[in-house]
């Protein structure tokens, strides 16, 4: 267990986090290693740099430093956009007639619209610090590419998107912004790789997964000489550089003498719900306070309520590192009826190492109940949010009307992890009745997890 370190020591004197915090040093039972395919053995970074930058792969594998210092470059960037503002929903409350205090903490006040922009700003500067030609990705409802985009033409660097293909289609201004900051975006599964080729032919007419897209853009990292993929979600580096989102909250509840009861985020991948609860899970670890952490997930993509705790590929080519954690297998494939972002099979394994800790819970929502409460959001409180970030809201207000019900006061926080101004044709579907709710059934999962990797442990 890491030394106790203030977390407002954090923060620098223009409140913007001077150092990521790394909630694995406070874990006494470490997230499972990733491990190699072909030898069954943990990775070594001898095995990662030729995907990824070097120092992401120093900060991929340190179980034990509790502090990562961030560069000057970085801080710079930040300061166009942070500290990101923790809002009091007072209209929110009102309409609800709870006892409930409900904060949000808002990432959308960028232009990538998104808490994306927190780790990409940062992956890019890694690249460029190594003196890459550019990057490659995945993204899915487009915030990740988005915010990778900006960051890439602020350093310089080429930028390469693989995009799921019903989002490349349902969301084209996504796709232009990306565009607009010098990005190549191609649909996937595409016939531009030999993996996107393969996924194809044993799919045709696939409207794509994440899983995919991370297939592609590996691929195509590791062909292209000066190249490095880089991911938005999902591995340890990622929740660290996202930790500001919690040590910026967990400041700004100190100056009001507050403390969250509950905090709740979306969880696709886990970067934002891995940052925002940063701070919060580390006092937790070390039994200094508590409070309850919850995850929300799509009920069309229901990795921690439905999957299963196991290795699993982090793509649907199979070609990267196999990872533990709560997983519903590569080879599902969200419908392309599903909205929101969120489409990733399987969860963090620093989360999903919490989870099954059980020090959070963790609830899977309909993704009409999730609209009519990003409506009931707008109308009150004056933002159109994110589809993902929806996901927490539902949570929220159902968690604020049992209060309401049982005479209790508590403080709920939420992450908003951005606007929905780029989901306007998802906004339509559903004022227009035409939203469907969508769910895999138990055979569904059962067929997809039965082609879990034999991974001795």
């Amino acid at each position: 267990m890491s030394k106790i370190i203030p977390y407002k020591t954090y923060l620098g004197e223009d409140e913007v986090p001077k150092f990521w915090y790394n909630m694995r040093a406070d874990m006494k039972k470490k997230p499972a290693p990733l491990i190699v395919p072909a030898t069954g053995k943990p990775c070594t970074a001898e095995d990662l740099e030729p995907v990824f930058c070097k120092e992401l792969v120093r900060q991929e594998l340190d179980n034990d430093t509790a502090q990562f210092e961030i560069p000057r470059e970085i801080r710079d960037f930040y300061r166009m956009f942070r500290p990101s503002p923790l809002v009091r929903a007072y209209f929110l409350e009102k309409a609800l007639g709870t006892p409930a205090k409900i904060y949000y903490k808002f990432e959308g006040n960028n232009t990538s619209g998104s808490h994306k922009l927190n780790s990409a700003v940062a992956q890019a500067y890694y690249a460029k610090a190594q003196g890459l030609k550019g990057v490659t990705t995945e993204t899915g409802a487009g915030q990740w590419g988005t915010a990778l985009s900006m960051a890439c033409s602020f350093f310089g660097l080429d930028c390469k998107v693989f995009m799921v293909k019903c989002s490349y289609e349902q969301k084209p201004f996504r796709r232009e912004v990306m565009r607009t900051y010098g990005a190549e975006v191609t649909p996937s599964p595409s016939m531009t790789t030999e993996v996107g080729k393969l996924i194809n032919a044993e799919h045709p007419g696939t409207t794509g997964s994440l899983g995919c897209a991370i297939s592609e853009a590996v691929e195509t990292a590791v062909k292209n000489p000066g190249y490095r993929y880089v991911l938005g979600s999902v591995l340890n580096q990622v929740l660290l550089h996202q930790s500001i989102i919690g040590l910026e909250a967990h400041a700004a509840f100190e100056k009001l003498g507050e403390y969250p009861d509950v905090i709740i985020g979306c969880a696709g991948g886990g970067s934002n719900l891995g940052g925002l609860i940063a701070p919060f899970m580390g006092e937790k670890l070390r039994g200094e306070r508590d409070c309850r952490i919850v995850a929300v997930e799509p009920a069309s993509c229901p990795s921690f309520t439905r999957g299963a705790y196991a290795y699993d590929y982090c793509d649907t080519g199979r070609i990267c590192p196999l990872a533990k954690m709560y997983t519903i297998g590569a080879d599902y494939i969200p419908s392309p009826s599903h909205s929101g972002g969120l489409r990733f099979h399987g969860m963090s394994s620093t989360l999903s190492e919490l989870y099954d800790q059980k020090l959070m819970e963790a609830v899977s929502v309909k993704q009409t109940d999730v609209f009519a409460a990003a409506v009931q959001f707008a109308r009150v409180e004056g933002i159109l949010p994110a589809p993902e970030s929806s996901h927490a809201i539902r949570a929220a207000i159902d968690e604020a009307l049992k209060c309401k019900a049982e005479g209790r006061e508590e403080t709920i926080l939420f992450g908003l992890t951005g606007t929905g101004y780029f989901d306007l044709i998802a906004y339509q579907a559903f004022n227009d009745g035409r939203m469907e709710d969508c769910e895999p059934t138990d055979e569904d999962i059962r067929i997809s997890l039965e082609k879990l990797p034999k991974v001795k442990e």
